[in-house]
């Protein structure tokens, strides 16, 4: 079995804490350090983008939506019993924001900033508000003031926000062109696009951060199918042609972008991607050889963008001899410190011994494709060497004597004992033993 502090020490640099952002700014909103890891990024961003989703006979409303409209509607009821304080303002013009009610969002911000002129969050997300709005001459006006107002570590990222603007302001409202927000030509040595390649000389002019600095902007902008192109691209200049063409897939299929170089870059990144899934399983050797071939290009420093807790109230009872549903969340609760020792969550404790159900995707300990025990994790990852998860989203599976699983790389369910180690540092942090494997429903 791997050692715990050898997968501490593969996965330190992932570990960040949540930190003020600004462009659509609400304090609901933790965000990890940036870049995440991409499937997590895409997951999180889609998230984001399904608040706006208005439900219907046939969709009902995101969970994400209903916290929104009812943080909105509070903060709405307050501000009829008493003037709200800047903070507060900022949240109610955000969730306006992510509720797709942007006039709303306009006339709470151009009041709020009134009152305070000198409000960075204000300005920031009335600068948002306005480009939502197609307003790039007033977009351009407040987030110049945002870009003044922002502490040295978010400004970056403000004025590439207005970077943005003022590069739709000199376009066609109907203009899908890819915007030029990093002054580099998207070609490999031959001039041309090729899946997977970037010159050498486009390279050197890349920014270190482009792809932080985009995953930033379209976390802000979810609904901007321009930037997800701008991320396709960034991810194939980083080597990563699977998820180049998945968000490809996206932009043309969901967002009806329909630029000729989009629809081309989509055809060669398609055909590539689905030539390496032909390739086969690599094996272990295979995939290591893999991943340093694209190694170093991008370093994400978390595995998604949002950070969520849960709260006490939000989680089931525990059934003493029943069996209960583990979410993913209780285990990232977990804190382990830089002498390995781990505390782990209350309801987590009350839960160890008992029989638990826990879903995710099977991550092999070796070759073998029948397995006795395997590791257990919530996303599948492209590269285990550049996506592994924090240790506290690694989960050891023990299979019942005699019993075997034969790897898939579809969702499964693990149904068996909870066994949590609170002293031995070569081991992981959680297994679950004498397991039964399902495939999901």
């Amino acid at each position: 079995m791997r050692c715990l502090s050898a997968i501490l020490a593969a996965v330190a640099c992932l570990n960040a804490t949540a930190q003020a952002r600004a462009g659509l700014y609400y304090s609901g909103e933790q965000i990890a350090e940036l870049p995440a890891q991409w499937r997590g990024f895409l997951t999180d961003q889609r998230a984001l983008r399904n608040i706006a989703a208005k439900p219907t006979a046939r969709l009902a409303a995101s969970p994400m939506r209903v916290r929104y409209e009812e943080a909105a509607a509070k903060l709405d009821k307050t501000q009829h019993e008493r003037a709200l304080t800047a903070d507060e303002s900022a949240d109610l013009g955000a969730l306006y924001l992510r509720l797709r009610d942007v006039a709303k969002s306009v006339d709470v911000l151009r009041k709020a900033q009134r009152e305070f002129p000198n409000h960075f969050r204000i300005a920031a997300n009335l600068g948002t508000a306005w480009q939502m709005q197609g307003d790039f001459d007033q977009a351009a006006a407040s987030l110049r003031q945002a870009v003044r107002l922002a502490p040295g570590k978010l400004q970056k990222a403000e004025e590439l926000q207005l970077k943005l603007v003022r590069l739709r302001q000199r376009q066609p409202r109907d203009a899908q062109d890819l915007d030029d927000l990093f002054g580099i030509h998207y070609v490999s040595e031959s001039g041309q696009f090729e899946p997977g390649k970037l010159a050498a000389a486009e390279r050197k002019k890349l920014p270190s951060d482009a792809a932080a600095l985009a995953q930033q902007l379209a976390l802000w902008l979810p609904a901007d199918g321009r930037l997800l192109w701008q991320l396709a691209e960034l991810a194939n200049a980083h080597g990563d042609i699977k998820t180049a063409a998945a968000i490809t897939d996206g932009c043309v299929t969901e967002f009806g972008l329909h630029a000729a170089d989009l629809r081309r870059h989509r055809q060669l990144l398609r055909a590539a991607a689905d030539a390496l899934a032909k390739s086969g399983d690599p094996g272990i050797a295979g995939v290591k050889t893999a991943h340093e071939g694209h190694a170093g290009l991008m370093k994400p420093r978390s595995k998604r963008p949002l950070l969520d807790r849960l709260s006490a109230a939000e989680l089931p009872p525990i059934d003493v001899h029943g069996v209960n549903a583990l979410p993913w969340a209780v285990l990232a609760e977990t804190i382990v410190d830089r002498q390995y020792r781990r505390t782990f969550p209350k309801y987590l404790r009350e839960l160890d011994g008992k029989q638990i159900i826990l879903a995710g995707y099977m991550q092999p300990l070796g070759e073998d494709q029948e397995m006795t025990s395997f590791l257990l994790i919530e996303y599948p990852v492209g590269c285990w060497y550049c996506e592994m998860p924090e240790v506290t989203g690694i989960v050891f599976v023990e299979l019942s004597p005699g019993k075997t699983a034969s790897f898939t790389r579809g969702l499964v369910k693990v149904v068996g004992e909870l066994s949590l180690n609170a002293n031995d540092p070569e081991s992981f942090l959680y297994a679950i033993r004498k397991a039964k494997v399902t495939e999901a429903d």
